[in-house]
């Protein structure tokens, strides 16, 4: 609850020459101390209501000990200041640049786009299985070719892949229903290590999560065209992701594992969890929510289009509950901040749900005119982004449930069009994809952090060196015949030492 109102933004830390007055000149009971707070402060500040001084006491006592001192109440302005610049952060409209696109590379649908944790790259791969790395200028520094030798280059195709931030690996998987590590540190090439094979179904979806808290924890999920969710849960990554074969094996020997051997437990470095919630339809998104221990996984039809599986035990059952959405989603992302799925409805809805209760949404984002493509969450500012079949992009306030943006008409027009959304928090830029086509926007750099002070321009600054403080002066609003001392006081602003991690903060390191 903000408990000081807008008019008294600009003159809140003036109270401060109250309550040393009250300090010096009051000793009593608790209850009296805070009336003479709210009598003073009036009186020095000169607007307001001893009513609502009596709330910034209360406020700002947390402990409830009925007395207040200087330090505690800048400190409560200070990160009250701090919250309101937040909030207001969270609520700004990012402002894009005009679509860009990036060098043609891909002859065949993008399946992926990846930035780079360890460095400020990003990945791009293609259906062909073009595979191209672009620096943080966007400029394309080198191309690699993936591939497998189990069939014909002509009859593979590259249907998704994870980056694995941990261990600079990257996984791709294929219509061969194999999914191969590749080495992100090779000089040349891009070496495979270990190649999964024997898969039920070709895998179609890729998410990879590693713990922040052990190096070593990675949990690879994937969704397959059969509708089975499985994943590879990692014990020793930075060693090993796979136990290798025997001393015969080379050292650049690539390494065959079947899946067989994971569901059974073989391998000592890993195991595999799955479940079959969806019923045969092709899982479009799947993904590990570390904070949750759960798989959240969609699909476009059937009952269950969207699934969360529970992981309680290592190597256990899966305990899974799902939701039918109508016509189901085509995509889905989760905040971890707000702890909320979003999907993608082909019914033009983006649905936001509670990951423990989805027997109902939880809230509901209408506007578009067509099904809605992608979506993805921009955690800074606690906002969605979602992209519908009419190429028009939505930003959506999460919170109240608004689309306070709408961009359309800057898109490339194609009937049939695969779209995939990333979001580089880190730079602000949204990528998108258009089958071929990789295109970006960049979010204008917003101002500079700072706080208005006062609600005219200042006119005097003088500096404390021995209480290492800066006094500002405005003139006031209608100018007196004889400037009174409320109105100076009431435009005072007292910054303290003890504050400067405050962006405002001025004071002498000397």
């Amino acid at each position: 609850m903000n408990v000081v109102t807008p008019y008294y933004s600009w003159t809140r830390i003036a109270v401060g020459r109250a309550i040393k007055v009250t300090e010096e000149g009051h000793c009593g009971a608790p209850s009296r101390f805070r009336d003479l707070f709210a009598e003073r402060a009036l009186a020095a500040v000169g607007r307001g209501s001893r009513k609502e001084y009596g709330r910034l006491f209360d406020s700002a006592d947390v402990w409830r000990e009925g007395r207040l001192d200087w330090a505690r109440l800048a400190s409560f302005l200070l990160l009250e200041l701090r919250e309101k610049e937040a909030r207001s952060r969270a609520t700004a409209v990012p402002r894009w640049g005009p679509l860009r696109g990036l060098p043609s590379l891909h002859r065949d649908t993008i399946q992926q786009v990846a930035a780079l944790r360890s460095s400020s790259r990003y990945l791009s791969v293609s259906k062909e299985g073009t595979l191209g790395v672009w620096s943080d200028e966007l400029i394309l520094l080198k191309s690699h070719r993936v591939s497998t030798d189990s069939v014909k280059p002509r009859d593979l195709w590259v249907t998704a892949m994870a980056v694995l931030h941990n261990v600079h690996k990257v996984a791709v998987s294929f219509t061969s229903k194999e999914i191969c590590f590749f080495d992100l540190l090779s000089k040349q090439e891009l070496s495979c290590q270990y190649k999964v094979q024997g898969l039920r179904h070709a895998a179609v979806s890729l998410h990879y999560w590693c713990d922040p808290r052990n190096p070593d924890g990675g949990v690879l999920s994937f969704g397959d065209l059969g509708g089975q969710v499985s994943a590879i849960c990692f014990r020793t990554a930075q060693i090993s992701l796979f136990e290798k074969a025997g001393a015969g094996a080379g050292p650049d020997a690539v390494v065959v594992i079947k899946w067989a051997e994971l569901v059974q437990g073989q391998h000592g470095c890993c195991y595999a969890l799955g479940h079959r919630a969806h019923d045969g339809d092709w899982v479009r998104r799947v993904k590990f929510l570390g904070n949750l221990e759960a798989f959240v996984s969609c699909t476009t039809g059937g009952e269950n289009s969207m699934a969360v599986a529970w992981r309680e035990q290592e190597a256990t059952p899966l305990r899974v509950t799902a939701a039918r959405i109508e016509g189901g989603a085509s995509d889905l992302d989760y905040h971890v901040g707000l702890n909320l799925i979003a999907t993608a409805g082909l019914d033009g809805r983006v649905l936001l749900w509670n990951p423990y209760v989805v027997s109902k949404p939880v809230g509901v984002l209408q506007g578009h005119a067509t099904g809605v493509l992608a979506v993805h969450f921009l955690s800074g500012r606690k906002q969605l982004v979602s992209f519908s079949k009419d190429q028009v992009l939505r930003v959506w306030d999460v919170h109240h449930q608004l689309c306070v943006q709408r961009v359309a008409a800057i898109f490339p027009k194609s009937r049939e069009c695969r779209t995939l959304l990333l979001f580089h928090e880190e730079r602000g830029r949204l990528f998108l994809t258009f089958n071929a086509l990789l295109t970006v926007l960049e979010a204008g750099k917003e101002a500079e952090r700072r706080v208005t002070s006062h609600a005219h321009a200042v006119t005097c600054v003088l500096y404390n060196s021995f209480l290492k403080q800066v006094k500002t002066l405005t003139p006031p609003r209608r100018t007196p015949s004889r400037p009174s001392e409320k109105s100076t006081l009431a435009r005072r602003l007292f910054w303290k030492q003890a504050s400067a991690h405050h962006v405002n903060t001025c004071n002498d390191d000397r």
